[in-house]
């Protein structure tokens, strides 16, 4: 006979997608083979000074945690996160959102990498092996910023869209005073800045065929306190015209014009119904799991009451 404890405990570690426990073996395999073949590392981490001729492993390296808290972490985060994300998304884009993340995550630290030894001259930054899933999970919390921004996590009492700035808050004031940093944190720096890049921007709609999330709720002086916003804003403005071709209107409707004509992905109340999803999914999943959770704790009493 089982409890109420160990029903609702059951619906918790439950609903996880088959996309998502497929990568969570692949993450825990990559750790069992660097933990036998220690060489492997050599073949599957980014290694700049090694990048060219291995250049697979810009795309290998993110799956490769060689740490036992890393591949923990990494995998707990890919399962409880993914369920959020991957019904909402879709698993196509799901997956096409990981590998993206992933590759251009891993091309930018090799660029910053191999930047860095050209400045200071020490080859430990050519030669230290860099993998890990933590820029991808840095990225699967500004799709949870994006998605149920408003929506409070009853443990931390945070509002979600708080998530990816208090990562890297943390992770930097880690940084500090740990001479690993340079392990991880360019890598969830880029993970959070480049996931942002493809949600805001580049991320299709196939029910719209829009692209991004140009509303004000999902810009980038979102992710600093409300005080440094005036100061952020016209830097990522500049930015937005470097990177993306697109200045930013401030006429009624807050979109992206090129000549009198929106851009794709410039309609906010796409986005603000794509949020309002999001917060509908969570609130249909949640309450499918008290379901559950009850459903099991009635069954459990008419056992017991039968067993009587």
């Amino acid at each position: 006979m089982s409890s109420p404890a160990i029903s609702g405990g059951t619906s918790f570690f439950s609903g996880f997608t088959r996309l998502c426990k497929g990568l969570a073996v692949v993450l825990v395999g990559g750790h069992i083979v660097v933990q036998i073949l220690p060489s492997a590392v050599i073949y599957l981490a980014l290694i700049p000074a090694r990048t060219i001729p291995f250049a697979w492993n810009l795309i290998t390296a993110g799956y490769i945690e060689q740490s036992v808290h890393g591949v923990i972490i990494s995998t707990i985060g890919l399962l409880f996160i993914g369920k959020l994300l991957e019904p909402i998304w879709g698993s196509r884009e799901f997956l096409k959102f990981i590998f993206l993340v992933n590759f251009l995550t891993s091309l930018c630290v090799f660029v910053t990498a191999i930047s860095l030894y050209y400045v200071t001259m020490q080859e430990n930054y050519l030669y230290m092996p860099l993998s890990g899933f933590h820029g991808v999970l840095s990225g699967f919390l500004v799709g949870i910023k994006q998605i149920i921004p408003d929506q409070e996590l009853s443990l931390l009492r945070i509002k979600a869209k708080w998530l990816p700035s208090l990562a890297l808050l943390l992770s930097i004031i880690i940084s500090i005073y740990t001479a690993e940093s340079t392990t991880y944190l360019p890598t969830l720096i880029f993970g959070t800045y480049l996931s942002w890049i493809y949600l805001r921007y580049l991320q299709k709609k196939p029910e719209t065929k829009l692209r991004g999330d140009p509303s004000d709720e999902f810009a980038f002086s979102t992710f600093f306190p409300e005080f440094l916003r005036p100061v952020i804003d016209p830097i990522a403005s500049i930015f937005d015209r470097m990177l993306c071709g697109r200045s930013e209107t401030s006429n009624e409707t807050r979109g992206y014009s090129l000549g009198g004509a929106p851009l794709p992905g410039s309609d906010p109340i796409e986005a603000s119904r794509r949020r309002e999803r999001g917060a509908r999914a969570l609130e249909e999943r949640l309450a499918a799991e008290r379901l559950a959770a009850s459903g099991s704790e009635e069954e459990s009493k008419k056992d017991a009451t039968d067993n009587v």
